[in-house]
């Protein structure tokens, strides 16, 4: 068993993340991108070591295990790539203009630079990819900020193996010490968050502890930014123009889908709206009772879905489809919108819910009905449905961070477009994202130089460029020399 840790050791982590600040901060883009690029190359030569260990704690298969250190390293090659590029940094110079109206405009140059030493909240899911080496680390140490990751109790040795290796080859590529710390334990993660030296969280998880934590953050003498991952239920909208052309697809996929890694993806369907008259009952039934059971991440979530199930299954007007490896329920529009937040509350495992509408209307008040989701998405025809979808893609819009059309939304690509995040409660900044590039501004803020002499500029500022950086110069995107 690991034990938390203790005053003393978090007080030392602390304090080597803070004494790694500056000078990360202040370190070369590609010097930092060589830190980085180091630890991908760490995790992808220790997988033989670390999937045993995960595959141990989470009972995940070692496929889906493989992939996420593929997934993670990627992502941090990803990251260096952006760092070496320019993008990262955002630098934005407006030469002067000694005659620009109404009046004169100073010489002006704005930079994204590290808020500090960040705290991140590991995630129980995903055991690579959204834990020690996850997207939050990765963006974190991207954007120059030490980090100190709080391991999830779900897998504790793993943490510990993880984080050994990613600070060995920060070491060994010459990363000031304390770029990388972990601590264990629930009040230790609390204790931490309150700490002035910590300048930003990253969190995923539950809504209640979410929600807690927050609270904690934004309430401290000095407010922090707290980017907190809490819950969603991701609905899937489908036409009958859809199942007229493809229904018994989307009813495999659909099971597929909230059924992948026994439902415990934050980004699993969790319910699937289909017209009065679909005829896909007996379909999506025979997919659901082919489903084998699967042993999930944990007795604790094991535990919290079992009693979310069975509440499901007391709430008035909900009907069970089939059940085994995992359960389909079914109800309708109209006792979803009577029972809304009954229905609508997440039950993180396998389960989802058939909801049948009766018209358009039924369908536009479903939408409606929703809070804030991670993604929302619609199955329907180009043509047949052009006039609806340009009805219902507004509304999906104002509810979720990323809206499919025809496809499904659990898997979540690491790119420059993808948007991980959306309104609460999916997440507590629906401005931001923890996949892709620009999860890095969550750690960074902008700070524009006035009218300052070239020789003390920031390299990147400097009218020679001297990292070759692209840069958006007076409104065009450039690597060239500023001419003053």
């Amino acid at each position: 068993m690991i034990p938390d840790t203790t005053p003393a050791e978090l007080e030392q982590a602390l304090a080597d993340a803070t004494e790694a600040a500056k000078p990360l901060a202040a370190s070369e883009p590609a010097v930092r991108a060589g830190w980085i690029r180091a630890v991908a190359d760490a995790l992808d030569a220790a997988a033989d070591e670390l999937v045993p260990i995960a595959m141990r704690e989470s009972f995940l298969p070692e496929a889906r295990l493989r992939g996420e250190v593929a997934r993670s390293s990627g992502q941090l090659r990803m990251f260096a790539d952006v760092l070496e590029e320019g993008s990262l940094l955002e630098v934005v110079i407006d030469t002067s203009d000694p005659n620009a109206k109404p009046v004169p405009r100073p010489d002006l140059r704005r930079v994204l630079v590290p808020l500090g030493p960040a705290l991140v909240f590991a995630a129980s899911n995903f055991p690579f990819a959204f834990s020690v080496c996850g997207g939050d680390t990765a963006s974190a140490l991207a954007a120059g900020c030490p980090v100190i990751v709080k391991a999830h109790p779900g897998h504790p040795e793993l943490s510990v193996k993880t984080a050994e290796v990613m600070i060995e080859a920060l070491r060994a590529a010459g990363a000031p010490a304390g770029t990388l710390g972990l601590v264990q334990g629930y009040d230790v993660g609390v204790t931490a968050l309150k700490d002035p030296r910590i300048t930003a969280a990253g969190f995923t998880g539950s809504v209640p502890a979410g929600k807690a934590l927050h609270e904690i953050a934004v309430t401290r003498p000095e407010p922090i930014p707290f980017y907190g991952e809490l819950g969603s239920l991701n609905p899937v909208f489908v036409t009958q123009a859809a199942i007229d052309a493809r229904g018994n697809d989307i009813a495999t996929g659909y099971v597929g889908s909230f059924t992948l890694g026994v439902g415990q993806f934050c980004t699993k369907p969790g319910l699937l709206f289909l017209p009065v008259g679909h005829g896909l009952q007996d379909t999506l039934a025979e997919a659901v009772g082919g489903v084998a059971e699967g042993k999930m991440l944990n007795d604790r979530i094991a535990e919290g879905f079992s009693s979310g199930l069975d509440r499901l299954q007391k709430v008035e007007g909900i009907r069970v489809i089939a059940s085994g490896g995992a359960t389909l329920l079914q109800t309708t529009v109209g006792e979803l919108l009577e029972r809304r937040d009954e229905i609508l509350e997440e039950c993180f495992g396998p389960v989802s819910i058939l909801v049948e509408y009766a018209s358009e209307d039924e369908l536009v008040s479903a939408v409606e009905a929703f809070e804030g989701n991670l993604t929302a998405t619609l199955h329907a025809e180009e043509a047949a449905d052009a006039e609806l979808a340009r009805k219902l893609l507004p509304l999906l819009t104002e509810r979720a961070g990323r809206v499919l059309w025809n496809g499904w939304p659990t898997g979540v690509a690491v790119s420059w477009a993808q948007h991980h995040g959306g309104p609460f409660p999916s997440t507590v900044g629906s401005i931001h994202t923890s996949v892709g590039v620009t999860a890095a501004r969550r750690f960074q803020r902008p700070v524009a130089y006035q009218d300052t002499p070239d020789t003390v500029l920031p390299a990147v500022l400097q009218d020679a460029n001297p990292a070759g950086i692209s840069r958006r110069v007076n409104g065009e995107v450039t690597t060239a020399e500023v001419t003053r």
